[in-house]
């Protein structure tokens, strides 16, 4: 065990939108929000983070962190020197009730004893997720990421995987290949998590699964249910629940109506399929912008 504290808290009070731009800093982060909703851009890579998930930053990472609507940031900051590098790249890992309850007590004016037992805990029941994460890696050439881009701004976009290669001036052959060797994923899977990762937004902000469904482009709720739950082991209540992945009903995220589904708001008043695009120029884009990727 340590015979030094090595954990440092910060608390940050994040409205919709508000966003850390691009930076890196020495020390390890674990990325966690409380309360709300967290997206965080880290080694060309994008996360959609609720309670019941924190994004492990190993130090010397560039990244970026923006509030999909009002959160409550916990940044815990761990010394390379005191605390090696439990991974060395960014991890999504789950936050259980227990480790909730001992970041809240960490957060307190504990003696330096107690403090040292308790980060020795926390750190030893972090256990990486592999998935409920929808992780969105960006291709680098400039055909295959201005597809992307087009597909983020509007994930409702049905158009063809022919009609887009035509927009772009490329060809599906080409765009096929790309998607693959620069994001590790299919075309089609890329353009599922793009979606899935649209939808985390809007479920957030209070929509129901029906009306998300709509505005992300899928025929029906159950279609849109089924993907979710494949790509990340839930339903789109499971997601944001206190269950068996984490404390996020604890936590106190607003909108669950909403992610529950018949329970919550169709969406905000004067709501449009627009609102899918600007989930994309306004939430994923920018946050990109703001990294540089």
């Amino acid at each position: 065990m340590p015979t030094t504290s090595a954990i440092g808290l910060e608390r940050f009070e994040m409205m919709r939108g508000e966003t850390f731009h691009r930076h890196v800093h020495d020390e390890h982060q674990l990325a966690w929000a409380s309360a709300g909703v967290l997206m965080v851009e880290a080694d060309g890579r994008c996360w959609v983070l609720p309670p019941n998930l924190a994004l492990w930053i190993p130090g010397g990472i560039w990244h970026a962190t923006m509030a999909l609507r009002e959160t409550v940031m916990r940044g815990i900051y761990l010394d390379p020197a005191g605390v090696p590098a439990v991974w060395d790249v960014p991890t999504v890992v789950s936050v259980s009730p227990l480790a909730h309850h001992l970041i809240e007590h960490l957060a307190g004016d504990l003696a330096e004893e107690p403090r040292i037992r308790a980060e020795a805990v926390l750190l030893d029941i972090l256990r990486p997720v592999t998935t409920s994460a929808i992780e969105l890696p960006m291709p680098a050439d400039p055909r295959a990421r201005d597809v992307a881009e087009l597909l983020l701004a509007d994930p409702a976009d049905h158009r063809s995987l022919e009609e887009l290669a035509f927009a772009v001036r490329s060809s599906p052959r080409t765009l096929l290949r790309l998607f693959l060797a620069e994001t590790g994923m299919t075309f089609t899977q890329w353009r599922v998590h793009a979606r899935l990762q649209a939808a985390l937004a809007l479920l957030a902000e209070g929509y129901t699964v029906a009306r998300v469904a709509d505005l992300v482009g899928y025929a029906s709720a159950s279609a849109f249910v089924a993907a979710f739950r494949r790509v990340t082991g839930h339903t789109p209540a499971g997601y944001f629940s206190d269950g068996s992945a984490g404390s996020a009903g604890s936590a106190g995220v607003a909108g669950s109506a909403g992610v529950a589904g018949s329970a919550g708001p169709a969406g905000p008043a004067g709501s449009t399929k627009s609102d899918a695009a600007s989930v994309g120029r306004g939430g994923l884009a920018r946050a990109r912008a703001a990294a540089g990727a």
